[in-house]
């Protein structure tokens, strides 16, 4: 983990593409402002977490079952006569 101190007003950059600014820093709280491509995801990693469990939990309660190819029968084509 790269561990940095920065200003206000300063800022950290990610590649060349990702950029991170302090806004504020207040009561303990510090703001940040990130730019980033629209392509990059930006979750909080709580929000991050939460999103991975509930997803882990549907992929655990899908209700489509696997099919069992030994059961699968080819269609038969039929010619169909149009005379008349």
């Amino acid at each position: 983990m790269l561990i940095l101190t920065r200003k206000l007003d300063e800022e950290i950059k990610i590649g060349s593409e990702i950029s991170i600014k302090i806004l504020s820093i207040s009561e303990g709280q510090v703001k940040l402002g990130i730019s980033a491509p629209a392509n990059v995801e930006i979750f909080r990693n709580e929000v991050y977490e939460k999103v991975k469990q509930v997803t882990i939990e549907a992929s655990k309660q899908s209700t489509v079952k696997p099919i069992d190819s030994s059961k699968l029968k080819a269609n038969q084509i039929r010619k169909i006569s149009n005379e008349q």
